[in-house]
């Protein structure tokens, strides 16, 4: 891995390719490689400490569990902290799917859009320029 600095995110996405490149790897051998990796390398910003896309994921109680220990291995400087914090966020994430289903499979409850998406609309309609508005609809149709 190179030697510059690498936020959270990147360590924790870095986690998800291990497991996808390795889909039988244990949490432990995640763990292990990612220390193998990042050992010399600068510590994270504390200032970038979420993993802002896991949001959408899992409950940030789940995808947070592990920050504690992140922010405790950079303010000690503990690589094996860090990845420890890394590993228990992917595994509550994954956890999180396997019990309640990918974005297709969430029930009503589990819903974060419920309630808020018709004023969403009203309010990006009144408030967005139209050629930004359709920017983003074509975005987000790919």
């Amino acid at each position: 891995m190179s030697k510059e600095q690498q936020t959270v995110a990147d360590i924790f996405r870095r986690a998800q390719a291990i497991r996808r490149e390795n889909p039988q790897a244990s949490y432990k051998d995640i763990k292990a490689q990612i220390v193998k990796e990042y050992t010399g390398s600068p510590f994270p910003p504390v200032d970038k400490l979420a993993i802002p896309e896991q949001d959408a994921r899992a409950p940030e109680e789940d995808w947070s569990a592990g920050l504690s220990l992140v922010l405790r291995g950079i303010q000690q400087g503990d690589w094996k902290e860090i990845a420890d914090g890394i590993v228990l966020s992917l595994e509550q994430t994954e956890n999180y799917e396997r019990a309640r289903g990918g974005d297709s499979k969430r029930d009503q409850w589990h819903d974060r859009t419920v309630g808020i998406e018709e004023p969403l609309k009203k309010g990006i309609g009144k408030w967005m320029p139209p050629e930004l508005l359709s920017l983003a609809e074509r975005k987000a149709k790919k």
